[in-house]
């Protein structure tokens, strides 16, 4: 497969979608839902910027953070409040909202609210919590583990289509490199566009330094902006960016964090670098 040919498009909601001739999808919000009033103005923000460089944007924000490093970090409103919050983000916003589930119970609820259904990287290979997340009737996006090679993603989109998942998208969010580290490596994005799914590159998750805090998640988020722009050329089809006003102040992962000031600029670069890299490849064509 030509690795910037188009994969089938996953509808999310009306005017957006992932993959296809499609523009550049982008999935972004806070690491957790911090409180009611920070959820709401962290998507009035994104949504401004949206519009402003002509791209679909969907909200992301965790109601539970079930991994986090230390017993005492914060994890969120949890299922029931943390959906209340994001059905309120959306009516107000109008944009599509998507966050974890993190067992099968919980999907049955989520997929009542969410537009995408995301199951984490830990979960990636979990077969009751895959069907069950098919099952919402709802497009649904895995984080590939850090420990799998992206060929090792296949079963996964398998046990999905077999379980009727109305869209299925896979993230590329880096591979454990040693102790404390990860590695993108920009091959696997063609390789998963493969399967004939579309490919979104988690660009600040990939920076993160697991663990590397001791009893937190560090992170290198002056590299945000460079993997986010090599995998919009390696043949990306979404970008999906943990953003905060002030990410010293974050609730979780601040230290991989993209500051809410420095997002429009970056959406910008990655919407002109996926105009030309995919104009270029309709040009190339037979």
């Amino acid at each position: 497969m030509n690795d910037l040919a188009p994969v089938p498009a996953v509808t999310i909601a009306p005017g957006v979608a992932a993959g296809g001739d499609g523009p550049l999808l982008v999935i972004a919000g806070t690491c957790v839902i911090e409180s009611r009033e920070s959820a709401l103005a962290h998507a009035r923000a994104l949504a401004e910027i949206a519009r402003e460089v002509g791209l679909p944007l969907v909200f992301k924000a965790s109601f539970d953070k079930a991994n986090r490093t230390s017993i005492d970090s914060f994890r969120g409103p949890g299922l029931a409040a943390g959906l209340e919050i994001l059905a309120e983000v959306k009516e107000r916003t109008g944009l599509p909202v998507l966050s974890d589930v993190h067992e099968p119970g919980q999907c049955g609820p989520a997929g009542d609210v969410l537009d995408v259904v995301q199951v984490p990287a830990f979960l990636c290979r979990q077969t009751d919590l895959l069907l069950a997340a098919a099952a919402t009737g709802k497009p649904v996006n895995v984080k590939k583990g850090q420990f799998l090679a992206p060929e090792d993603t296949a079963p996964i989109v398998e046990k999905l289509r077999r379980g009727g998942a109305r869209g299925i998208l896979l993230t590329e969010r880096g591979t454990t490199f040693g102790y404390h580290d990860l590695v993108v490596d920009l091959r696997g994005i063609p390789r998963m566009r493969s399967l004939g799914v579309p490919v979104v590159f988690d660009a600040t998750h990939s920076v993160q330094r697991p663990g590397g805090l001791g009893t937190a998640t560090g992170g290198q988020p002056e590299f945000i902006p460079v993997l986010a722009r090599a995998a919009v050329v390696a043949g990306a089809d979404a970008v999906f960016l943990e953003v905060h006003e002030d990410p010293s102040r974050a609730l979780s992962d601040g230290p991989n964090s993209l500051p809410l000031a420095r997002v429009a600029s970056l959406l910008a670069e990655l919407r002109d670098l996926h105009r030309f890299v995919r104009g270029r490849h309709r040009e190339e064509a037979p």
